[in-house]
């Protein structure tokens, strides 16, 4: 059984009944997954790069990741909070040295790591306009680093941007915690959330990293089964 241990934020955690309908994209991926493989969500509500490393979360993963195992590593929403201490990296400098470890660490222990640009806030200018965007440098910090080490790099930042500018500001709420009072009996409170994702939303971009992976070739795209 091959197994993809998958490392990040909210974007990507499984999640609890107490949290529905918000939904990650780790907790529906594995309908994307070959027969043969195995996920693994360590993904985490508000974590960054620099936090996720400091609360000991990469030591299970290093304690059970092998030889032939995949690393999925994905952060960036959090990374940019410079009001916290605890979480900002900068991106050019310790964003990417705390990817570098990420990044032996799954190389150590003969596994392939995967760097996945962060996905994209729904924040409009216009109808099918988005502002200058969020993450934009901690995309480009880990694109020179996948390119410096030479790691496979699904760019789901840019894929969610275009994504998002087709469907238009009002089609794409769908896709994340933005509705109305009372449309959920378990969230009965109206939501504006422009970075959660609803299940819509998970399975869209969940897909767009699958097609990725196919675009990778060789066991990257053994990995997914998707149109």
């Amino acid at each position: 059984m091959n197994q993809i241990f998958w490392a990040g934020d909210s974007t990507v955690q499984t999640n609890k009944y107490t949290t529905y309908p918000q939904t990650g994209i780790g907790q529906v991926f594995p309908m994307f997954l070959a027969e043969g493989y195995r996920l693994e969500n360590h993904a985490k509500n508000g974590r960054s790069t620099k936090s996720f490393l400091d609360e000991g979360r990469l030591a299970p993963i290093e304690e059970r990741i092998g030889e032939g195992d995949f690393l999925f590593i994905q952060f960036g929403h959090n990374d940019e909070k410079t009001a916290d201490p605890a979480r900002y990296t900068e991106p050019f400098s310790s964003y990417i040295e705390n990817l570098e470890i990420f990044i032996e660490a799954a190389r150590v222990k003969g596994a392939f790591p995967v760097l996945i640009t962060p996905l994209e806030r729904r924040n409009f200018e216009e109808e099918h306009r988005l502002s200058a965007g969020y993450h934009g440098d901690y995309a480009a910090a880990m694109r020179q680093t996948a390119q410096k080490h030479q790691v496979p790099l699904v760019d789901l930042y840019q894929m969610s941007r275009a994504a998002l500018e087709e469907m238009g500001e009002k089609k794409s709420r769908s896709l994340y915690m933005f509705f109305g009072e009372g449309e959920y009996a378990e969230h009965p409170q109206r939501s504006e959330d422009n970075t959660h994702l609803r299940y819509a939303g998970a399975v869209a971009f969940g897909a767009m990293i699958a097609r990725g992976l196919r675009e990778l070739g060789g066991i990257y795209k053994d990995m997914v089964e998707i149109g």
